[in-house]
């Protein structure tokens, strides 16, 4: 994904690393580099100047943060700065009781229905009841494409097979069709083209009239760059946009000016197609997105370690984890932050009593890949059951994957991965344990 800025980005972070002082010179290599990255990957020159000026600002006036090195806290701003070019972090909050509508815009060839179905499966498998409205009357095979993709998520498609009504009556009968059933969320597919893009948006306001949405979410392929601002603008005027869905962020040099230029709309980038499997959308955080372009994960959660260093909360906590005691809660927060300081393999092996386990440590590199799915299992524990998972049985198990949509055996291996965590802790040598940490800044 944007591997051409993803190189250029890592150059001029290593340049960075490599220096034997941070001085005026380097700071204004950096923002050189980084201006080149930027515009060579479409994004808005204007946008360029506004963000590298902040970076050279903040890293000749601003104070070190306690804990933290020269290096890593120009680092720090540079993650910093290319977050907010990327918008602000949001998710659309579903209300209970009522089914939420949420209307897709796109032009044809953005991927909207495709979108549209894996959006469908992602609600699905976070346990909301989802049904779905094809009014795309204009495009041939589009109902049949929706169907076809919908039946993966085992969600009904509502559409008119014979074509004879038009976008805002489909839409209608759609509502009243799913207005009796206990639904959570609907969403409408809407058409890509017309003969005049005027004709495109008439409709779209038309639907809205009809639709009543409490969002609107634009899909826009992440190939066009910087250009995608003038489709959101057009949309926005029609319908207030409340979210953007980037498509074909796996392979698109552009997607950073597709992305900065979506931003800079005042719309919210929700998600990002990353494939073309149904499961390959993902929820969007520009403090991770450019995490992974500096190849740092998340600089916040670290940030945030330091500031708890030598903090008795975190003091007690360490005790309870290096003595064998440590709750679900305890291993999760340790397990967040080997991941995004460093791989859990590379921490273990450096604790002594525990580096030569290779049987043990190959099972390790799992857990960085299972992060995100055991955060809504967590959630969905209560907190009896996270200060003694041992409670846990067949019953609380259902439950929990139910509430997190996730299946039984993923709870499982949570928690068998969690008890065998907790006993390669108590092996290790306890003040070994401490200062390795402490070195990785992370205890």
């Amino acid at each position: 994904m944007l591997d051409r800025l993803r190189d250029s980005l890592d150059s001029a972070i290593k340049k960075v690393l490599k220096s034997s002082s941070i001085d005026k010179e380097m700071i204004k290599e950096l923002v050189n580099d980084v201006q080149r990255a930027l515009l060579t990957s479409d994004v808005n020159a204007r946008l360029v100047l506004q963000v590298t000026d902040r970076i050279k600002e903040r890293a000749l006036e601003e104070k070190l943060p306690p804990g933290l090195s020269r290096k890593n806290h120009i680092i720090k701003i540079l993650h910093d700065e290319l977050s907010v070019l990327l918008g602000r972090e949001s998710e659309f909050e579903f209300r209970q009781g009522k089914q939420n509508r949420i209307v897709m815009l796109g032009i044809q060839g953005s991927g909207k229905t495709t979108i549209t179905s894996k959006l469908a499966k992602l609600f699905t498998r976070q346990g909301y009841r989802v049904g779905v409205i094809g009014a795309d009357t204009y495009r041939p095979g589009a109902l049949i494409q929706l169907r076809t993709m919908c039946e993966k998520a085992n969600v009904e498609v509502y559409g008119n097979d014979r074509n004879t009504d038009d976008a805002p009556t489909v839409v209608r009968n759609g509502l009243r069709h799913f207005g009796r059933q206990p639904l959570d969320i609907i969403l409408i597919d809407t058409a890509g083209r017309h003969k005049e893009e005027q004709d495109l948006l008439d409709e779209m306001g038309s639907i809205a009239d009809v639709a009543e949405p409490d969002l609107a979410l634009l899909v826009i392929d992440g190939t066009i760059g910087k250009r995608c601002y003038s489709q959101a603008e057009a949309f926005h005027k029609t319908i207030p946009v409340g979210g953007i869905v980037v498509t074909k962020m796996d392979s698109s040099a552009n997607g950073g000016g597709a992305l900065a230029a979506a931003a800079a709309t005042g719309a919210r980038v929700m998600y990002i197609g990353t494939g073309e499997r149904i499961d390959d959308l993902e929820k969007f955080s520009s403090s991770q997105f450019v995490g992974r372009l500096l190849g740092i994960g998340d600089i916040q959660a670290i940030l945030e370690h330091f500031k708890r260093m030598g903090k008795e909360s975190d003091e007690v906590r360490m005790k309870r984890i290096i003595g064998g005691k440590m709750n679900m809660e305890d291993y999760f927060y340790q397990l967040e932050k080997f991941t995004k300081t460093g791989s859990v393999k590379s921490v273990i092996e450096n604790i002594p009593g525990l580096g030569g386990k290779n049987s043990d440590l190959s099972k390790l590199d799992k857990m960085e890949e299972n992060i995100e799915k055991w955060r809504y299992i967590m959630q969905s524990m209560t907190v009896q059951e996270k200060a003694d998972p041992s409670i846990i049985n067949a019953s609380r198990t259902q439950r929990i994957a139910r509430g997190s949509g996730r299946l039984d055996y993923e709870v499982k291996e949570l928690l068998k991965t969690y008890k065998k965590t907790k006993a390669l802790m108590k092996a290790a040598k306890g003040r070994a344990m401490r200062d390795t940490l402490k070195r990785m800044g992370i205890g």
